[in-house]
């Protein structure tokens, strides 16, 4: 696996910690969920940078800004009860598809070239 896909990984599952404990924080009232904030979003911005010294910019803050949002999501369904729905799951689908489709449209541009 490519070293920048690696890094952008990592940058997801930060961000998602970043998130949660965003909600946890309770507008930044609760010490420890605060502090997961600030850890999780430098840590997520941080592996975003190393990785578009090799993964296109578009590409990777698609995949970064879908999965991210993805993932959010299930966990709010999980622990917060948020709603799920048919609205949910084509928002899910939509998110996929189109980064497999930028994705594609990525790989198609460097072959031609």
């Amino acid at each position: 696996m490519n070293k920048g896909y690696i890094a952008l990984t990592v940058s997801i599952l930060f961000e998602v910690f970043g998130t949660t404990m965003l909600k946890m924080s309770e507008g930044f009232t609760v010490l420890l969920p605060s502090i997961g904030v600030v850890i999780g979003m430098s840590v997520a911005f941080y592996s975003l940078s190393i990785c578009l010294r090799t993964i296109p910019l578009s590409l990777a803050y698609a995949i970064w800004s879908g999965v991210g949002t993805a993932l959010t999501a299930v966990i709010g369904i999980l622990i917060w009860n948020d709603p799920f729905n048919l609205l949910t799951l084509s928002g899910f689908a939509l998110i996929v598809g189109g980064v497999v489709l930028l994705n594609a449209s990525n790989k198609s541009s460097v072959t031609t070239q």
